[in-house]
């Protein structure tokens, strides 16, 4: 009886961490980081939204910009999550405005 009993609980211990591991590796998320240049800042801070994504998954670049998400807004996107973006703009470069971002981009 005792061994049936340890047995038990080693076996709920085992099934636990599969469990655990699985639930962990169903979300992976990346740091991503882009450079985008327009003529406007706003447009540039588009650029580095599209080449975040693109970097990611075309499916989600395609799903984020068929959406009414905005520039810099955390989104939701079909089996991501698109998280808020840093930037640092400058007025410079041969289209007028350039920036940086970065991202925490997660797949589901």
């Amino acid at each position: 009886m005792l061994k049936a009993v340890r047995l038990t609980t080693a076996l709920a211990a085992v099934m636990g961490l599969v469990a655990m591991s699985a639930s962990a590796e169903a979300k992976s998320c990346v740091k991503k980081g882009a450079i985008g240049e327009a003529g406007s800042q706003q447009d540039a801070k588009l650029q580095v939204d599209e080449a975040l994504l693109q970097a990611v998954d075309w499916g989600a670049w395609a799903a984020w910009m068929g959406s009414n998400n905005k520039v810099g807004a955390a989104a939701n996107l079909p089996g991501y999550t698109y998280g808020p973006r840093t930037y640092s703009c400058k007025q410079s470069g041969s289209w007028g405005w350039t920036c940086r971002g970065s991202a925490t981009i997660c797949k589901l």
